[in-house]
């Protein structure tokens, strides 16, 4: 099957049609002149067409104020002060599993901005950017973050923003993996994500200021055969952001401290690129796949925003948590839908016994 496809969203799919109504039907700005166009074209402020659209109106007014309001609260505990101005030439920021994928656009992207980037992964960055900064370490182990850490606060400084990228998947069924299979998944996955919290979160702490940016899946929500060690390293982080949230919150005292989840689809990485992926126009149009590009934007415009989100992309990623309150025939309905139980087919045979390194 070949995998060298330019991604889905230069296409149509289902997230550009909604991109489009965002902006038109769903739209306070747009909806608000559909009633006033109606008055002056005759229309009086008692007819259906004035009374109904001036509801719709008020009512996408109310969600989106309430969306703002609980934005402004979550992350700011107050309606009236916004953050202060993010300045990314003062930013230093640590990017596990930086080689390749999205952790290698992000840290280019970042270098541009006059960012101070250090890259954590056994192999180096290819880079000309002289923002961009290497160091190996095998995040998956205390030892080697401990010691790595220590130097990059030496030479470097405090970094202010940890993007936990590196991870694995092996492609493999549970009777097939290894011990040294499932201790690298875990290692790399999950146990790589506490190392560098110990290591860098106490001075973001100190100083009430920060960002960690936590990559899991849309797998967290749900599992896919071949794939238990992936899905249930994810669900770990996903549980393990919005512990780290509250402890933030109400036990360090550091609200400030932003944490983000990120929960994407199928990513157009070299990590997924050996998946049994439907190539079907229906099945491209309703759940496409997700460049890299779409994800490191997102990712710019939350550092910038400072403020403590989840991302979920494409769109159908929005719905899957939900998927757990199914009964038992829907879930395995709309697990045949998605071909989930078939993706990794192949899988071991095309990267031979090698886990593939996750971006």
């Amino acid at each position: 099957m070949d995998h060298d496809v330019s991604p889905v969203f230069d296409s149509l799919d289902i997230d550009l049609v909604f991109k489009v109504l965002k902006n038109t039907l769903f739209s306070p700005f747009f909806v608000f002149f559909v009633p006033v166009f109606c008055i002056f074209t005759g229309s009086k402020t008692t007819d259906p067409s004035v009374v109904w659209s001036g509801l719709y109106y008020v009512l996408l007014c109310l969600y989106y104020a309430g969306t703002w309001l609980s934005t402004l609260y979550r992350n700011q505990g107050n309606l009236l002060f916004s953050p202060s101005r993010f300045d990314w030439g003062e930013q230093i920021v640590v990017v596990t599993g930086g080689s390749s994928g999205v952790g290698e656009l992000l840290a280019n992207t970042l270098a541009v901005r006059n960012v101070t980037v250090v890259v954590l992964d056994n192999e180096p960055i290819i880079t000309e950017n002289h923002n961009v900064m290497y160091y190996k370490c095998d995040v998956s182990k205390w030892e080697e973050v401990e010691a790595v850490s220590k130097t990059i606060i030496e030479e470097i400084g405090h970094p202010t923003v940890v993007v936990n990228n590196a991870g694995v998947v092996q492609g493999k069924l549970i009777t097939d993996l290894s011990a040294q299979d499932v201790q690298q998944t875990f290692g790399v996955n999950v146990l790589a994500h506490f190392w560098t919290l110990k290591a860098f979160l106490p001075n973001m702490i100190k100083n009430n200021r920060g960002h960690i940016i936590t990559m899991s899946s849309v797998l967290s929500f749900v599992g896919v055969a071949q794939m238990t060690d992936y899905c249930a390293s994810k669900a770990a982080l996903t549980s393990l952001n919005e512990s780290l949230r509250y402890e933030l919150d109400h036990l360090h005292k550091a609200p400030s401290v932003r944490t983000t989840l990120v929960c994407p689809g199928h990513l157009l990485t070299p990590l997924f690129a050996k998946m049994n992926y439907p190539r079907s126009g229906w099945y491209q149009f309703f759940m496409p796949s997700v460049a890299p590009v779409d994800v490191v934007k997102q990712l710019i415009q939350t550092l910038d925003d400072q403020h403590s989100k989840t991302i979920m992309l494409p769109l159908y990623t929005h719905f899957v948590p939900y998927r757990q309150h199914f009964p038992s025939y829907l879930k395995d309905f709309t697990q045949w839908v998605a071909g989930s139980d078939y993706l990794m087919k192949g899988f071991q045979k095309s990267t031979g016994q090698q886990s593939e390194k996750a971006t």
